[in-house]
């Protein structure tokens, strides 16, 4: 199986069972504190993919102190249901390690190293809650990053293929689910949040206009489409992800 492949399936995979999962929303103390931890994290995020090192750097310290706080009081006697996990306290050490390797990276001024080493925190998490069978709607907008990197990143090779076409357009309908799934799963206040609905037609819409540009199989257009993906969802996920 390629990695394309297994990279569609894992995140149709987590989205089904996300749509089964335990919990709709945070219902514990520890998960309230990952959320809270979560905001600062993608500002940070945001930040490192910008050029200003010096808000990148602030960004990051705040996102530390806030992972900090969750480290000091929960790391070493997590609450229900993380209370089971024997994994938990290693995967809190290793967020706090992961921030400790941006930092160097943005006070040495490796913006782009820094996010990418960042990106790391977000799976860590989501490994945390899905472990404990705990989902928050950052699961559903991790899912469909997953599958939009899968188009991104290989998208140019997948259209190289015989029949690359009808295959990206296979990797397309999973997004489009995948998008369907944020806006079914939002939480009520996100729903009535008109900042939030408009930032999600905003990310369907690009999915949209990629399925239209496969449909009417124009390459070029296709291509622009693809390439069109990452904005819509950034603003999303900076803001509500």
């Amino acid at each position: 199986m390629s990695t394309r492949i297994s990279h569609t399936l894992k995140a149709i995979t987590l989205a089904v069972s996300l749509s089964f999962g335990a919990l709709a929303q945070a219902a514990d103390p520890v998960t309230d504190l990952m959320q809270a931890a979560n905001a600062p994290y993608r500002m940070a995020l945001y930040k490192t993919n910008g050029k200003d090192a010096a808000e990148a750097q602030q960004a990051l310290a705040q996102a530390q102190q806030t992972w900090n706080k969750l480290s000091t009081q929960f790391g070493a006697k997590p609450a229900a249901p993380y209370d089971r996990d024997p994994a938990f306290a290693a995967s809190v050490d290793e967020v706090s390690k992961v921030y400790d390797q941006a930092m160097k990276e943005v006070s040495a001024g490796q913006l782009g190293t820094a996010h990418n080493t960042l990106e790391r925190v977000r799976d860590i998490m989501a490994d945390m809650r899905q472990r404990n069978n705990v989902v928050v709607f950052s699961d559903h907008m991790n899912a469909y990053h997953s599958q939009m990197e899968v188009i991104m990143v290989h998208g140019s090779e997948t259209l190289a293929q015989p029949k690359g076409m009808l295959l990206l357009t296979g990797q397309a309908g999973a997004l489009t689910y995948l998008a369907r799934q944020l806006e079914a799963r939002a939480p009520a206040e996100l729903a009535k949040n008109a900042e939030f609905t408009g930032l999600l037609k905003a990310v369907n819409q690009s999915v949209a206009n990629l399925e239209a540009a496969l449909l009417n199989q124009d390459l070029a257009a296709v291509k622009d489409a693809v390439g069109k993906l990452k904005g819509p969802y950034s603003k999303l996920f900076a803001k509500f992800g």
